[in-house]
């Protein structure tokens, strides 16, 4: 058996993440640190297990394998490089971190100690993304001249669910979050745009502040590469019905997937004349893969390295800070211009 701390239920996943773990055949939550005493208390005496006060002294149980690390996402670099040092194997919420060089330097903790880390990257293991994968690694589409990803939703628009939305007031914190709506919603159709076209030369990013908080709430990021493809990442707070949406466009076809109906959809010169005159419905989409946490527990188990999922997530990373940079700035910001 896999026993775990929880560290922080600062994030809307946190429960969700915990739920996993109670609920996985090889894996069991003995023990909640967070950095708000009485809200950690709480959690752990519901889950009838110890509660630390002192990060420190968590990390020194020996009957501790592993941590889930749901802190606001400025502490992530110091509580995962302590948990690494102490010879804690890592789950974590997305993003590692708010800068690629706090990223780096959590990476360098996690392989000189040798424990497994894996990112929650959802959207990278549903049937829809490996089907996109499957046309494009089958160039049904021809060369990939654009691509576009939207997630959004109306987390903070007052409604029945709350005067400030149903996101909780510690998301619209700057310093805790590290930014809005991109670095928060847009992380899954940043890195779904990263997964289906690479990593860009640069990044223009606009950010809409619709409820006049500190944070952006309405968000717009463009990729662009050297071979003239573009990829448009969008996402925000303030919108109810918005569906999750992947567009993929090249010089032979187009592929369309939308939650308003959960349907892919593909048009393509080299499919033949029926999938040239009108939009064909994919209907057998592969199955989904092995949720973030279970992948996990197999690296754990196995002592297998989530290669892939790591570096997708230093690059999730890379892309917003550049975008926040070139927000702030009013122009393109280089991923070149990033400090390791």
């Amino acid at each position: 058996m896999i026993k775990v701390a929880m560290l922080s239920f600062w994030h809307v996943h946190a429960k969700d993440y915990a739920k996993q773990a109670s609920e996985h055949p090889e894996t069991e939550i003995v023990a909640v640190w967070d950095e708000i005493p009485e809200r950690g208390r709480k959690e752990a005496e519901e889950r009838g297990v110890r509660f630390y006060d002192s990060l420190d002294e968590l990390l020194a149980q020996p009957d501790i394998d592993g941590v889930i690390v749901d802190t606001p996402t400025n502490m992530h670099r110091d509580v995962m490089v302590a948990a690494a040092k102490a010879g804690k194997h890592i789950f974590t919420e997305k993003v590692i971190a708010p800068t690629i060089k706090e990223c780096n330097e959590i990476i360098q903790a996690v392989e000189a100690s040798g424990v497994k880390l894996t990112v929650s990257l959802p959207r990278l293991n549903a049937n829809y993304t490996l089907a996109v994968q499957q046309i494009l690694q089958e160039e049904l589409l021809g060369k990939v001249t654009l691509v576009r990803t939207r997630l959004s939703h109306n987390g903070g628009v007052p409604s029945e669910r709350g005067p400030e939305g149903w996101l909780p007031a510690h998301f619209y914190n700057k310093e805790q979050c590290g930014g809005g709506a991109m670095i928060d919603l847009g992380c899954h159709p940043m890195y779904l745009a990263r997964l289906f076209l690479g990593l860009p030369e640069s990044v223009s990013a606009n950010y809409g502040y619709v409820m006049g908080r500190e944070v952006e709430d309405n968000a717009v990021s463009v990729l662009s590469y050297a071979n003239g493809a573009l990829a448009i990442v969008e996402a925000g707070f303030v919108n109810r019905f918005s569906p999750f949406v992947i567009e993929v466009h090249g010089t032979e076809g187009s592929l369309l997937y939308s939650t308003h109906d959960n349907k892919l959809l593909v048009r393509s010169s080299k499919l033949g004349e029926e999938a040239m005159k009108e939009w064909q419905v994919k209907e057998e989409l592969p199955a989904n893969k092995p949720s973030a946490f279970e992948q996990w527990v197999s690296h754990i188990r196995n002592g297998t390295t989530a290669e892939e999922n790591i570096q997708l997530a230093l690059d999730l990373t890379r892309l917003m800070e550049a975008s926040n940079r070139s927000a702030q700035s009013g122009a393109a910001f280089k991923l070149s211009g990033l400090a390791e």
